[in-house]
């Protein structure tokens, strides 16, 4: 889902380098396998390969239930809360003082530079995308070459059964780690709100990690997905 702009110059003085965050963020080569990172709170997502792994992956997307996408009457990101909130009670990094798109920066960026007086406001960062496997060399002045994609996108969750739950649950699945990774922000609005069977990453090696992130979010929030999706996910792993 489109899910708004990295953008960081509105808190960042112009000419603000920033400094280097202490250890310099996540290595390359860290990327975890969704399989391996139950709670979100590892980088990135790394390929599924293994064929114990990619069994695994089949079961996970065969539990799934299945359903039709229900029409997108009333739906508007405010219903999920404001954009990165902090205050999503019941997932990893809330209320620590830093807003959900920056504390999904800090997870996945390597190199960082945070704003001067803050460890939080990240200005600068190399990303190595899982979406189309390149590498972006991200600075506040190139704000949309990053944002952060919501998996199971908000309207998609609305209409597969979010309209009828609580604000706190919209909210927390708004703002859970699970389903947030920052990506090329090209390969993020062309997703848009599409599911697995209308879109997928660029890079097909990540497409059954991405399918067992899709799945891993619809089975903690109780979402249905649409046949066409789970048959495309059980594909992208072998099924």
């Amino acid at each position: 889902m489109l899910s708004g702009l990295v953008l960081l110059s509105a808190c960042t003085p112009p000419g603000d380098g920033g400094r280097e965050a202490p250890g310099g963020g996540v290595p390359a080569g860290r990327m975890a396998s969704p399989l391996g990172n139950p709670d979100g709170t590892k980088p990135g997502l790394a390929p599924v390969t293994a064929e114990a792994e990619r069994a695994r992956a089949r079961e996970l997307i065969g539990g799934l239930a299945t359903k039709g996408r229900g029409p997108r009457t009333g739906y508007a990101r405010d219903a999920f809360g404001h954009a990165w909130l902090d205050k999503a009670d019941g997932v990893p990094f809330a209320r620590n003082g830093c807003d959900t798109r920056n504390d999904l920066l800090r997870r996945d960026g390597r190199d960082l530079r945070f704003r001067d007086g803050s460890d939080c406001v990240v200005v600068a960062m190399t990303l190595d995308d899982p979406y189309t496997g390149t590498t972006i060399d991200w600075r506040k002045q190139k704000a949309s070459e990053v944002q952060i994609d919501h998996v199971v996108p908000l309207s998609y969750a609305w209409q597969m059964g979010a309209s009828r739950w609580t604000d706190a649950k919209r909210k927390r699945l708004a703002n859970d780690p699970l389903n947030l990774l920052p990506v090329q922000g090209r390969a993020n609005s062309a997703k848009g709100d599409s599911g697995p069977a209308s879109w997928l990453p660029p890079a097909g090696d990540v497409r059954c990690a991405y399918a067992v992130r899709f799945a891993q979010v619809a089975e903690k929030y109780e979402l249905a997905v649409t046949a066409p999706d789970r048959k495309t996910m059980l594909g992208q792993c072998g099924g």
